[in-house]
């Protein structure tokens, strides 16, 4: 089965315009959502895993992969699509081992030495990023448009573009061509949710046209 990275929801409770995590999830996916990353820095093991049973029902109902950052634990105990590493967390290779090959594996990479180590190490789709400024992450160095066009000649898999992403630039990335945007307050942050996924992913495929 093809994975769709179209639009690709990171979650961020703190960021949230609605009551409960679920509802948000729930009207991204209605506006257009094709992947979901579950992310919880902060929580305890337990409430994680609480909260992604809640979450993998909604993805489920919808036929939605969810991801789940960096936990492979996590993603193992609930039986998640998959899970999304950034550079520091466990070695992409080391992921794959443990996982196996039956989930998917999303690698963060900034570089084309990153990307190109990731896609030998076994991953199945880059998150590269960030593209443009942002605050739910204000570790991550930018990315430059030459850089992501040098990755995307580099290697074969899936990209899909992150950081500081909504609808004023999404345009300028779908151009590269990447194949997803992955977004967070640009949608869990609206007031209406769904109508915000809804209006990226028009731009996401009004681009690819025009490609």
């Amino acid at each position: 089965m093809t994975t769709d990275y179209t639009l690709y929801l990171v979650t961020d409770r703190s960021l949230m315009s609605t009551k409960t995590l679920g509802e948000a999830v729930e009207q991204a996916i209605l506006g257009g959502c094709t992947m979901v990353q579950l992310r919880e820095k902060d929580s305890s093991s337990l409430d994680f895993y609480q909260l992604a049973r809640g979450i993998k029902k909604i993805t489920d109902r919808f036929h939605i992969p969810l991801m789940i950052n960096d936990r492979i634990d996590i993603a193992l105990a609930v039986d998640a699509a998959g899970v999304h590493i950034g550079q520091s967390d466990l070695p992409a290779a080391i992921a794959r081992k443990i996982m196996g090959e039956r989930m998917l594996l999303g690698v963060s990479a900034a570089s084309v030495r990153e990307a190109v180590q990731a896609q030998n190490d076994g991953a199945d789709y880059l998150g590269v990023g960030a593209m443009f400024p942002t605050d739910t992450k204000t570790d991550a160095g930018l990315v430059t448009k030459e850089e992501l066009q040098k990755i995307r000649r580099a290697v074969s898999l899936p990209i899909v573009a992150i950081g500081g992403i909504k609808k004023e630039n999404a345009e300028e990335l779908c151009a590269v061509p990447v194949d997803g945007l992955a977004v967070v307050s640009a949608i869990i942050a609206q007031p209406d949710i769904r109508q915000a996924a809804a209006e990226l992913k028009g731009i996401f495929w009004k681009s690819v046209v025009n490609r």
